[in-house]
């Protein structure tokens, strides 16, 4: 997962860094084990299994839970421009969990929510794609990226 290779880039620099960075890091490093963890479980639910939408709507409530902690951490000031990223990416995750919850209301299926759920999950992991790319310290290739820079 994309998480694994920024986590090892981060340790085989974090030598010598100021505590607040390596904090920092460390959080990032937990962020991407628990969205890897709730990966897996969702992978493993059986979908023949009677409560298989209770299983992945409850994985998914966890993940929700995970990107609004993400988005309440404090980014180091060399990062900070990447702060709306991880709020917009939890907003967006709350919207696909709201929508996912939706699509599997009174034991069936709604097609229409799901297709929104699977839009605003899809732009929640963006987000989250775009952050570790900068954190790679490279630029994203994305052509619906616009970047402003402060002069501050």
């Amino acid at each position: 997962m994309i998480c694994s290779v920024i986590i090892s880039i981060m340790l085989l620099t974090a030598c010598g860094e100021d505590p607040i960075l390596s904090q920092f890091r460390k959080n990032i490093d937990d962020f991407c084990t628990k969205i890897s963890e709730i990966d897996t479980k969702i992978n493993q639910i059986d979908a023949q299994s009677d409560s298989s939408a209770q299983e992945l709507l409850s994985y998914l409530d966890e993940l929700d839970l995970v990107f609004r902690n993400f988005a309440q951490l404090d980014f180091p000031d060399e990062f900070k421009y990447l702060e709306n990223l991880a709020d917009e990416s939890s907003q967006y995750m709350t919207e696909a969990v709201k929508y996912f919850h939706d699509a599997y209301v009174n034991d069936s299926y709604d097609t229409t929510s799901a297709e929104y759920a699977r839009q605003y999950y899809s732009r929640a992991y963006k987000r989250i794609q775009i952050i570790i790319t900068f954190l790679h310290g490279e630029t994203p290739n994305d052509a619906d990226l616009s970047i402003e820079y402060s002069t501050e």
